[in-house]
């Protein structure tokens, strides 16, 4: 049996690695999901046998707790009361290492058309398309104070980027609302600006069978999970439909939402 710290490893590391077994077995594409149902079962027997406390020192909290020579790829992580997620860290020019919540594309097999508790657990592929899921990211960034970037990538594959000096999902009872610091970055602020009767900042996560905007229609039943007021001024959850005013009316190629611990506090 591997250890907490052998579990602790890059993913990306072992993910070459199909299995051969005549009924076809874990493929690449799909390894993520194998191998979280894997850690889990592992970290449930380890859990018997080890203080909690040791458990959690086996994992990263984050994607910023890996080693700074740490590659982009999968890897285990397990937030403060979360159990172990299979996430992608990815690493910037800058070698910073953000923790990757969502992932979008404007070609995605994803409907993300799904229900309440779809999201609040996530879907979707780690290494393609994915939501990590609302629970796991409000537990993730209530550990420590984070911000939060926004890439698009737009028709023409320029890219663009949105920051938040601040980011957290608050908790469920509270809808999952969004709350964000500052902005800077390219692409403008579609998220704390007022405009055109609409904000998504401090609003709660919305559903196609939780409405939770302000509006008089239901902005989740025509569209997808998001934290909707009347409606949208940017919206990242959609299947062929990525939106970011003054940078793109739903033909942008990509998009990721990824955080990391922020420096202002």
């Amino acid at each position: 049996m591997r250890t907490v710290r052998e579990l602790s490893e890059p993913v990306a590391n072992t993910s070459s690695r199909k299995a051969k077994n005549k009924k076809g077995g874990c493929r690449f594409e799909a390894v993520c999901w194998c191998l979280a149902a894997a850690i889990l079962s592992l970290t449930a027997v380890i859990a018997n046998n080890e203080p909690k406390d040791q458990l959690q020192k086996g994992f990263p909290i984050d994607c910023d707790k890996l080693p700074k020579d740490s590659p982009s790829g999968v890897y285990a992580i397990k937030p403060q009361e979360s159990p172990p997620l299979i996430v992608y860290c990815h690493v910037d020019e800058d070698g910073k290492i953000w923790t990757v919540v969502q992932k979008n594309s404007y070609t995605t097999e994803l409907t993300w058309h799904e229900s309440w508790t779809t999201f609040k657990y996530g879907f979707g592929n780690v290494m393609k398309d994915h939501w990590l899921g609302n629970e796991y990211i409000h537990l993730l960034t209530s550990q420590r104070v984070y911000m939060a970037r926004f890439l698009l990538k737009d028709k023409s594959e320029k890219e663009w980027y949105a920051d938040y000096d601040i980011f957290s999902l608050d908790k469920e009872v509270n809808g999952y609302a969004l709350r964000l610091g500052r902005h800077s970055g390219t692409a403008p602020d579609s998220l704390t600006v007022f405009d055109s009767n609409t904000i998504h900042d401090n609003m709660r996560f919305s559903t196609k069978d939780k409405d939770q905007d302000r509006s008089a229609s239901h902005c989740a039943g025509s569209y997808s999970g998001w934290w909707y007021d009347n409606c949208y001024i940017a919206l990242l959850n959609g299947k062929s439909f990525i939106y970011w005013k003054n940078v793109c009316t739903g033909d942008c190629a990509e998009s990721m939402i990824m955080v990391r611990p922020t420096g202002i506090c």
